[in-house]
């Protein structure tokens, strides 16, 4: 294995060392708040679209950068070091629903840039901002048959994914990502796809970014969807010496807590983060979700106090006002402590 060189967010392996770190809360919470229409997310480039596009929340980069910009900068204004792009579905794989697969790159190039440009406004000498470029799992699955007659068909295929990837990892560090997160993880194939191509270009590039894997418990039999338990998809992609690994999404932080536990016992010598949904989905709140920032920040308040997490955030149904009662509940709090070998990735350093 050739050296690990980061070229980007060099300061934030070491503060993560000192300090919990704040990751920020949903995009598409936010963006349901605006009350966009068909028109608004077409814009005057995309007007004569021959298919619907609304719900195509990566579009916005292009045709309503402001908004997206301003949901960045709530976040962190709220307290958030870490920043994500607006690209969860920004591959041709996931673009294709949409017939936008051609748009793919424009879209995590611009979308990089934007949250590039908020974090560097609010970046001090003492508070460095972070983005963070968002590669989501797509639609599709390369594990599970979408035909329950037929258990061995997909479709999608590993090269599929690999391509579309890769495609993605080269445009967010164009755009101006500092680390890249692999996020939402529900089948690990399509993850290992995902690594693949990121490791790939590192190798063609020469630059390497530190890496943040997230995955996905689903229910309470504790597996991701592909059926793996939390300790079986760490030991999947560990390979990938990542800066930190962690969970996010389907739960909120109270079910979440016993995959968080194992998980922060299993990677010993990696940084756990953890951005759970606010809860259970309850489509009489304002935001879709039974938690208020209270009671988020009080469960991860108690992650942090028993000594589970290094980096804390929110998925779905939260908001700037969740991110910053986070902020202010594990600031006084000390950071998790690894083992005794100190960080696995530095091993390749």
């Amino acid at each position: 294995m050739k050296p690990l060189h980061y070229t980007r967010a060099q300061t934030l392996p070491g503060i993560l060392a000192r300090r919990i770190v704040v990751l920020d809360g949903a995009m598409g919470t936010m963006i349901q708040r605006f009350k966009l229409g068909e028109a608004q997310y077409r814009g005057e480039r995309f007007k004569d679209f021959h298919k619907d596009v609304k719900g195509n929340n990566e579009l916005l980069s292009l045709t309503r950068p402001d908004i997206i910009r301003d949901i960045h900068e709530g976040y962190l204004a709220a307290g958030a070091d870490l920043v994500e792009t607006n690209t969860f579905g920004a591959t041709t794989v996931a673009q294709a629903d949409y017939d936008m697969a051609h748009l793919a790159r424009e879209m995590n190039l611009a979308s990089a840039r934007i949250a590039r440009e908020a974090c560097d406004k609010y970046s001090t000498p003492d508070r460095p901002r972070f983005v963070a470029g968002a590669l989501g799992p797509t639609p599709k699955t390369a594990s599970i048959s979408p035909d329950v007659n037929d258990p061995g068909a997909r479709n999608t295929s590993f090269e599929e994914l690999r391509a579309a990837y890769y495609e993605q990892v080269e445009a967010l560090v164009e755009g101006g990502a500092d680390v890249l997160l692999v996020e939402t993880i529900f089948d690990t194939l399509n993850a290992k796809a995902a690594l693949f191509a990121i490791d790939e270009y590192f190798e063609a590039s020469g630059q390497r970014l530190p890496l943040i894997i997230s995955g996905t418990v689903t229910d309470a039999s504790g597996r991701i969807l592909s059926g793996q338990t939390v300790t079986a998809f760490w030991h999947s992609v560990r390979h990938a010496r990542p800066l930190a690994v962690g969970l996010n999404c389907a739960l909120g932080a109270a079910l979440m807590r016993p995959y968080i536990q194992e998980l922060a016992k299993v990677a010993g010598d990696t940084y756990i983060s953890c951005y759970p949904n606010a809860g259970l989905p309850n489509p009489m709140s304002e935001t879709g979700f039974d938690e208020t920032p209270e009671v988020t920040s009080r469960l991860l308040k108690e992650f942090a106090s028993e000594g589970l997490v290094n980096i804390v955030g929110g998925c779905c149904g939260t908001t700037p006002e969740h991110i910053g009662a986070i902020h202010a509940a594990v600031t006084p709090l000390a950071t998790r402590a690894l083992g005794s070998a100190g960080p696995f990735y530095r091993e390749a350093a």
